[in-house]
This record gives structure tokens, sequence and C-alpha cells, in this order.
């Protein structure tokens, strides 16, 4: 009995010797031929979807199973690399540069690389913040079917006759790195691509942290106008509370990928699939994601995963290939439902939809799409959109569909903007602080003639709307900003904006009373709701007479306006007064401040840049 239960010891024991022997570890580096080391080099077991990428020092890891015999290693512009595992533990491996013509795409990398030498009109930016590090940029000068809304400047209103200015909030800010990427590839965006407010609001300023009962901060600062010192800048500011990221919900997120052919170039799948693995590297364990796939059709990819199998996951992502037609009605019914089939309570449900906006099979209309993501941000699914690439970027559909899920919309030119995005920012998207958020500013008609709102155009706001709390508007993140800038005429002021007659039946019985404190300049309002409310909260601040002139303003509001001035120069506004380059240049370089990020100092070489293009004398 004894010698038998030895003998079975002695099998049990074996038997867990082998098992453990049936999963190797293999550990390694990948650099490129001069030994600098490349992250995001897709790693696979050949035969089959199991594998891993880089990270930033090159460095890698993977888990084999009885069996595995290569490793293939797969970088765009490089030649693959096959290894032979054999009794091996660590593998070290040298890629080296091929000439591609591009017709296929494998997974992309998540660091900047050297510029390759590729068979293909291309544009080159060196890798600094903002720029278009992996070097380059398939770009065809003679294709190009980009869709953008056509809007109509906002003019000077009367105090008189319009004392109420309403807009919705807006946190977007996709036509910056829009902007951006124009420059960079050598030409001018279109007017209508460039949204002022967008661009502002692309830049954090130093507003003070909130402090009391509401959840966000309200500053405000009046100035001399730069591009017409006869009028006056107002700037308001929103800083949103920042919660700490240990508190935030659980996701329930879906990734809905455009795989069609229109997605088949460097700068969109395969930057996508680099970008998406930022977010997969943040996920926590108890987050999910689901995978929703569409071109010619729609298809499920990856059911709902738990966020500690990221391997999963990033696999999932890796061997997305493009080609076919666009069903993105089809696409987005498909994440809708596997949303809510996975729907967390009291969680962050959200589709994040990955396109170049090119929606042309099926379910396409703007109308139909608008009330397919309405009917699901009412019952708790939000939207967040990601658009990507050159030459067909739908920018008027893909703005739409976030505004209506009360979400956002940002566009990916790079990598780094990515991380902004998706790493450091999308924690506040996922925590909402005030839903409905809207403005209202009321002006003092003994001290304001006339104003207008730079920007926002797509967001105004009848009067009425701003007590309805069945109005829709705009959300606020943990530690987000918004910032909104008004043109004032003072009072008095000999003005060439159109004028209307003096009204008969109208008076002006308050200001003739006296009642208007003579320093008011204007009243600001704010209502939202707080995030699990359905009734408005109102905040009121009055902001009084003390306008400096515009070298004395704090660098938030100098910088705004350099920001403004160039965003009204690229739209050949017929607002921007004196506005010329080289004034934004020089407010942008005396309010740069500490610039941690790089990106105000990116801005200042965008002016510079869009200068030597000739824009003052092409518009």
């Amino acid at each position: 009995m004894k010698k038998r239960l030895s003998v079975l010891a002695l099998l049990f024991a074996a038997s867990i010797m082998i098992s453990f022997t049936q999963i190797r570890v293999i550990t390694g580096k990948v650099t490129d031929s001069s030994g600098s080391p490349m992250p995001g080099v897709s790693i696979i077991v050949k035969g089959t979807t199991r594998g891993t990428v880089t990270d930033t020092f090159g460095n890698y890891r993977i888990e084999l199973k009885q069996g595995d015999d290569i490793l293939q290693y797969s970088m765009i512009g490089y030649m693959k690399v096959n290894e032979r595992i054999r009794d091996r533990t660590r593998i070290d491996v040298v890629m080296h540069e091929e000439k591609l013509a591009l017709d296929e795409v494998v997974v992309t990398g998540y660091g900047s690389q050297k510029r390759k030498a590729l068979e293909s009109q291309s544009v080159y930016a060196p890798a600094m913040a903002g720029y278009a590090g992996d070097g380059f940029m398939r770009y065809n000068r003679n294709f190009n079917t980009e869709g953008y809304a056509a809007t109509t400047e906002n003019g000077f209103r009367s105090v008189r006759s319009n004392p109420l200015s309403t807009f919705s909030i807006d946190v977007d800010n996709a036509s910056y790195s829009n902007m951006r990427r124009f420059l960079n590839n050598g030409t001018l965006p279109p007017p209508e691509a460039v949204r002022v407010e967008e661009m502002i609001n692309f830049f954090r300023y130093d507003y003070p942290e909130p402090d009391g009962i509401h959840p966000f901060s309200v500053s405000s600062e009046l100035s001399v106008c730069p591009w017409n010192r006869n009028h006056q800048l107002l700037m308001v500011g929103l800083k949103g509370k920042s919660i700490d990221k240990s508190v935030l919900p659980q996701s329930n997120l879906v990734f809905l990928i455009d795989v069609s052919g229109s997605m088949n170039s460097p700068d969109k799948l395969p930057l996508l699939q680099s970008a998406l693995g930022l977010l997969v590297n943040e996920l926590r364990p108890q987050d999910r994601v689901a995978i929703v796939v569409y071109a010619g059709a729609a298809g499920l990819v990856l059911e709902s995963t738990p966020g500690n199998r990221k391997d999963e996951i990033m696999n999932a992502i890796a061997i997305l290939e493009a080609g076919g037609s666009t069903a993105g009605g089809a696409g987005l019914r498909l994440a809708y439902a596997t949303a809510s089939e996975n729907f967390i309570k009291g969680g962050n449900n959200r589709i994040i939809l990955a396109t170049d906006g090119d929606f042309n099979v099926g379910e396409s209309s703007n109308g139909g799409m608008e009330r397919l993501v309405e009917d699901n941000r009412d019952r708790g699914i939000f939207m967040t959109v990601l658009g990507f690439g050159t030459g067909n970027i739908k920018d008027d559909k893909m703005e739409i569909i976030a505004d209506k899920g009360n979400g956002n919309y940002s566009y990916i030119d790079n990598l780094q903007e990515a991380r902004r995005v998706l790493v450091k920012e999308f924690g506040g998207t996922l925590l909402t602080i005030a839903r409905d958020v809207k403005f209202q500013i009321e002006f003092n008609p003994a001290r304001v003639q006339s104003y207008r709102l730079i920007g926002y155009e797509n967001r105004l706001l009848n009067e009425e709307d701003f007590n309805d709390d069945r109005k829709d508007a705009g959300e606020m993140g943990s530690g987000h900003n918004v910032t909104a800038l008004y043109e004032l005429v003072p009072a008095g002021t000999e003005d060439e904006t159109p004028a209307v007659d003096p009204l008969k039946y109208q008076d002006d019985p308050v200001i003739k009373s006296g009642k208007i404190p003579s320093d008011e300049f204007l009243i600001i309002k704010i209502r939202y709701k707080k995030p699990e409310g359905s009734s408005s909260v109102l905040l009121e601040k009055a902001v009084r007479d003390y306008v400096q002139n515009i070298n004395e303003a704090s660098d938030n509001l100098q910088f705004a306006a350099a920001v403004a001035e160039f965003g009204m120069i690229l739209r050949y506004s017929e607002f921007k007064g004196s506005s010329s380059v080289d004034e934004a240049v020089r407010l942008a370089r005396s309010s740069r401040g500490s610039d941690r990020e790089g990106y105000r100092s990116e801005f200042i070489r965008l002016m510079e840049l869009a200068r030597d293009l000739g824009v003052m004398a092409e518009r």
C-alpha cells in the first residue's frame, strides 16, 4: 500500500513538473540597425493569434505553450523577422528597414521612429511635441473628399435688442489637431475646418480650482482687444474639479473600428491600432472592452473582456486589416447592442468610434445616425469619436455623432495626440462632474453697446433654452477647462456696425432710473445638472468694470487672444480687424508660461509656418 502511494506521489509530482515545463517565458529586446530600441513592434507566435508588443524601451516578455516553434516580429517599414525558439529563453532581434508599397496593414509603433524610405509620396515632420513623429505620412494631394460643415460666423449683436447671449459649453478640440495636420503637411486648412473655440480650448489655462459647492470655478477678465483697440475683449473660463482616478467608475467600453478600404493608409488604421493600444494599457481589471469592426458588414471580433486580459485585447486590435466598403450604420447598431448586453449601472458605458468618418453604405444619413445615437444616449450609453487620416476625413459627420452622443470628438494626427486624448485626458471624460452645462450672459446696455461671441456657432441656444431642463447641452468632465471669448463694443462708441433706427414704443426705464450698478459690465449665468440629477442648478457672477491693456492682462487672456487672432486669420474672418500673424506670435511668446508639455511652443511654430506658407497673402 505504501509502495503504491509512493508511486502515485511520484506520478503526481512528475505531472506538476511536466505542466510547468509546458509554459515557457521568453524575454528580449528589439532594436533597429543603429541599435536604437523599437517600441510597438508586434510579436506573434507564428500560426496563432497570441502575441505581445514591445514597450517604450523595445523590451518584451511573452509566455509560450508546448509546441510553439517560431516568433514573428513585424513593424511597418521594416522587414519581418522570424526567429526559431529552440531552447532559448532570451531572444534579442535587430530589424532592418525595407521599401514598402504600403498596400498591407500591420500594427505600428508606440513611439517615434526614424524616417523610413517609402515608395510613395510622403510628408516628413521631426519628432517634437504634437508633430507626426513616425516620420512619414502617405499623402495624395490630388485626392481630397474631406467634408466640413459650413458655418456663418457670429456677428455683433446690439445689447439694446439682444441683451442675452446663450450657448452650450464645448470641450471638443478636434479642429486644432486637424489644423496642425494641414500645416505640417505644407498646406493651409480650408476656412470651414477652423473652429476658433476648439482651437482656444485645446490649451489649458491657469484657472483656480473650485472651492465651493459648485463642481467648477468661474473666472473672468477684461482687456483692450488686440485687433481693434476701440473694442474690449472678455474672457470667461470654467475649471472643473479634479477627481482622483482611483474613484473613476467601472467602464464598459466598445471599440467600434472602421476597417473599410478607406482606412488603408499609415495615418489611419495603423495609427488607430497604436492609439487604442495606449488606452488598453490604462485599463483596470474591473473595466471591460469589446471590439466591433465594420467594413462591407459588421462583426464582433472580441466579446466583452476584462481589462486584466490585455494581451487578448491587444492581439484582437493588432490583427485587424482594412478592405471593403463602409457599413457604418450596421456597425453602430451592433456596437450599441454589445454595450447594452454588458451595461454597467452607474458605470461609464461608452462607444469609442474610430474612423475617418466615411459612412457610405447602409444607414448613413445624418438624420438616421443622429436618432440612433440620441436614443442610446438617453439610455445611458455615450459616444466618443476619434477621427483619423488625410484626404477623406468626414469632420461634419463625426462632430454630429459626438455631439448627439454626449461625447467628445478628437482628431488624432499622431501618437502624441493619441496619448493626450486617450491617456492624459480620458479619465476626465469618463467621470462627468456636470451635465447639460449652459452659459447665458446678460450685458449691461449702460456699459456695452454690442458684443460678438467668438466661435461656438454650432453651440448657440435660444434664450428660453437656458431655463429649459429638457434641452440637451454639453457635459463637463473631471479637470476639464472651458474658455469663451467675447469682443465688446463699449457704450457710446462710434462704430461701423450697422444699427437699427431708435424704437418708438420701447424705453429704457431701468437705465434711466439708475438702478443698474454703474460698474457692472455684465452678469454670467450658468446652469448645470449634477451627474445623477434631473433639475438644473443656477450659478451667477457679476463682472465689474476693470479694463486693462492687453499687455498687462494675465497669460491666460493674452494666449487665448493670440489663438483667437490666428484662428480668425485662418478663417479669413471679416472681424479680424488689424490681426496679423506677427502680432499673434508676439502675444503668444509673451504669455507662453511654463509650457511643460510644449504645446504652446508648438503653436508658435505653427503660426510661423503658416506665415511662411503665405497665409495672409493667400487669404
